[in-house]
């Protein structure tokens, strides 16, 4: 058997280890760099507005519910 450290094996090793390394780090530089990071304004929310759209909405559904209950009507048995 040869001695890995004779031979050079180690050597290629540690060099395609540390290539690795440097490529990885060189797509996070550049990954980093390019990447532009937006600002996004704060929106604030009127809470009287959503509160009346809820209110209607709600009014709404409950007066569709109210007219499909009064077009059918149930059996009175269950076969």
């Amino acid at each position: 058997m040869q001695n890995p450290f004779e031979s050079g094996h180690i050597k290629n090793y540690l060099l395609l280890y540390a290539s690795t390394v440097v490529i990885m780090v060189l797509f996070f530089i550049a990954t980093s760099l390019f990447h532009e990071a937006k600002s996004v304004e704060q929106k604030m929310f009127n809470a009287e507005q959503n509160s009346t759209k809820q209110a209607d909405k709600i009014e709404k559904n409950a007066e569709e519910e109210r007219s499909r209950a009064e077009k059918f009507k149930l059996l009175d048995k269950a076969y």
